[in-house]
């Protein structure tokens, strides 16, 4: 299937280990399962159909790293992904967005994808074009404006008024056109604006309809209401400069090139072999034995109706019907109240394979904050660098900043890596105030700096309830 990236398991879980420390368990089986998808394209046709994808139930508490795989995952085989709240089909009294609305999520998304990858085939081409328009709008930006057209004949003229006047642009020789080129192409016209017709940004539909929404019906709504002047997507006319009417004219030309017709056919295709849903909190559908009634109900009736989702059956989208037997569901939940075996029989049937991920020791915390491309500490120095201010952050500051995390984790309530983001805060709120306005050019955070700012907090019990 084109656009879908293969990777061997081992160079998955080098590229997760970029982003994310540890849980190689956790890497190892979702690598496992995108190899698998890459295997059953080259069985032959008449066993491929039979082969069901591994699902994947991750446990452990929160902050340790169960969204970002999954995340990850699903960038680096450039695959459909969606994260799904499953505690979000119980509010309410179990109103809201129905179940179906994920796999509907899905293949929108999977749109959304091939259609930037067909736009991007064709920008060579759409560039071309877009410049050939551009020429036109700038010659025509001299001539004189058209006359208006006569009135309409006839008894009802008077009241039709007269037709929109034709703009013929004036029409360049061959020497001409190649000037007005070379000066566009030099950036002559930079400061330059044109009149250029643009779409009309519609009416947002929940505002129509309240936030809900209400999944098929809210697609076809969408796209009734696309029809409608004032509602939909109209066009009007505006003036803007000439790099951003390049912009806006060869994104236009890219999608007059590309077939929406194949675009929607890919999508339903890389939706149905490659989609990956994350069904994140499941320990929260989950009914608790020795309790019946109440919430416990709609909990069940969640499951219930997640059931033949997970199975695999067709769900009906605005792009045509979606079967989901092989989409990868990769389930994800702390599960500190309820256990795995409190999910109806034939959820858990649905999940065999089971990943336990640790929780995060300070190690892993100094890790986090160096380690991965998007370390934390690299984001804030990069922050602060943007006022002119090198920030640089000790070895022993990195460790002392783990320490203090794992204490507040300790102490309150175990949010893993995401404790690190609370304790970076207050260490360099200070700094963040400051650095527009200061003389400096370096700012070195060593170990006590870190513990004349945090200890403080930290000894507070009240305070850094709040504050870490």
């Amino acid at each position: 299937m084109s656009g879908v990236r293969s990777f061997t398991p081992r160079e998955i879980v080098g590229e997760l280990d970029r982003y994310v420390v540890g849980q190689h368990r956790a890497k190892r089986a979702v690598a496992i399962a995108l190899r698998n998808r890459w295997r059953r394209q080259q069985v032959a046709p008449e066993l491929r159909e039979e082969i069901s994808p591994k699902n994947i139930l991750m446990i452990g508490p929160t902050g340790v790293g169960k969204t970002e795989i999954a995340r990850r995952l699903a960038k680096l085989a450039n695959a459909p992904f969606v994260k799904v709240e499953a505690s979000k089909f119980t509010e309410v009294g179990y109103v809201g967005r129905d179940v179906d609305s994920m796999v509907r999520d899905l293949v929108e998304n999977a749109f959304q994808l091939v259609r930037a990858e067909a736009m991007e085939h064709v920008q060579v081409r759409a560039a071309e074009l877009a410049e050939e328009r551009l020429l036109r709008l700038l010659a025509q930006r001299d001539a004189p404006p058209p006359s208006p057209a006569p009135r309409m004949p006839g008894p009802f003229g008077a009241f039709l008024g007269p037709p929109p006047p034709t703009v013929a642009g004036p029409v360049l020789g061959e020497r001409e056109l190649s000037e007005l080129r070379s000066r566009l192409r030099a950036g002559e016209f930079e400061q330059v604006e044109v009149e250029l017709d643009v779409p009309e940004a519609g009416m947002p539909l929940m505002q129509l309809f309240g936030a809900q929404g209400g999944g098929e019906m809210e697609s076809n709504l969408r796209e009734l209401l696309g029809q409608m002047p004032g509602l939909g997507a109209g066009r009007k006319r505006r003036r803007v400069k000439v790099p951003e009417a390049a912009t806006l004219l060869q994104a236009e030309e890219a999608g007059k090139l590309i077939d929406p017709d194949r675009v929607q056919r890919e999508a339903v295709a890389r939706t149905e072999q490659a989609g990956i849903v994350f069904l994140d909190e499941i320990d929260k559908i989950a009914g608790r034995q020795g309790m019946h009634g109440g919430p416990d109900v709609s909990r069940e009736g969640v499951q219930r109706d997640l059931l033949p989702i997970v199975e695999g059956s067709t769900v009906s989208t605005k792009y045509g019907p979606v079967k989901t037997d092989h989409v990868l569901f990769i389930g994800a939940g702390a599960f500190h109240v309820a256990k795995v075996s409190d999910l109806i029989p034939e959820l858990q049937g649905r999940f065999p394979i089971r990943v336990e991920l640790e929780p995060l020791t300070r190690a892993d915390f100094v890790r986090i904050l160096t380690e991965p491309r998007n370390a934390l500490v690299k984001q804030y120095r990069a922050l602060i660098a943007a006022e002119g201010v090198d920030v640089v952050v000790t070895p022993e500051a990195i460790d002392a900043i783990a320490e203090y995390a794992e204490r507040a984790n300790e102490r309150a309530e175990n949010i893993g890596a995401r404790r690190l983001h609370t304790v970076l805060e207050a260490l360099f709120d200070d700094l963040g105030y400051r650095a527009s306005e200061m003389t400096e050019t370096e700012v070195v955070i060593d170990a006590e700096r870190v513990r004349s700012t945090l200890g403080p907090i930290l000894a507070n019990d009240a305070l850094s309830q709040y504050i870490l």
